[in-house]
């Protein structure tokens, strides 16, 4: 029986496919948890392992080393991507979390105008007219839905246009432009971005640096991102 060279070729490459997958699904739980560790209780750990097998699939099939990026570099964008999908199309987050949020970002982005600088959790409370205990149970509440913002919004206008979120986050001049607001974070929001986004530890490892509880590490968290996302409204919806 002869085997043509195309049949070989084809199962070299299924082959090397199924063992990209294999290596990889450890990337797979990796990412999962760590976005898992500021979503409600609803959501399941194996839901977003799922949507994230998906995405490494979609990354085997897709990725060629032209694209200038490591496949697992590549291959975690579109882990994430899944997963943020996945999130996005089951309406995870209620509406009225949402509101809550873009409140606090008006609040937010209305201090800073008129002091020039960072505004300060009791700043915001006030501006709010809510006590600074009130104003940390919003963003107790509120934990999650800024989830990574940047590609969440960039997987809903996928839908819109043929830029998906790989184009967006790679983009220089948005870069440049988050790079420069991060920045301008108060200290402890730049801190726990920085452990959180490139150290990759998790809440409870960031309150221990910070001798803070993981409760008030999420807050933080969360505030940085509103803060971030009042001063890009040209890129976030």
């Amino acid at each position: 029986m002869i085997v043509n060279s195309a049949t070989i070729y084809a199962s070299q490459q299924k082959l090397q496919q199924n063992e990209q997958v294999a290596e990889h699904l450890l990337l797979v739980k990796k990412i999962a948890l760590h976005l898992l560790a500021r979503l409600p209780a609803s959501v399941e750990l194996d839901d977003l392992q799922q949507a994230g097998l998906l995405g490494l699939l979609s990354a085997v099939r897709s990725y060629s080393s032209d694209q200038g990026a490591s496949f697992a570099t590549y291959a975690g964008i579109r882990i994430k991507g899944a997963m943020l999908d996945e999130l996005r199309k089951q309406s995870w987050a209620p509406r009225s979390i949402h509101q809550k949020s873009r409140r606090i970002e008006e609040a937010v982005r209305k201090v800073e105008a008129v002091k020039g600088g960072p505004a300060s959790d009791q700043d915001i409370a006030d501006t709010m007219d809510i006590s600074l205990e009130q104003y940390r149970n919003l963003l107790n509440e509120t934990t999650g839905c800024e989830l990574l913002f940047i590609e969440d919004d960039a997987l809903q206008q996928e839908t819109e246009t043929s830029a998906g979120p790989e184009t967006i986050l790679q983009d220089e001049r948005f870069r440049d432009f988050l790079a420069t607001n991060l920045s301008e974070l108060p200290e402890k929001e730049k801190m726990v971005m920085a452990l959180y986004y490139q150290e990759e530890l998790n809440l409870r490892e960031i309150g221990s640096i910070l001798e803070v509880s993981e409760s008030r590490v999420s807050q933080i968290h969360s505030q940085a991102l509103i803060r971030l996302r009042s001063k890009m409204t040209d890129w976030v919806s």
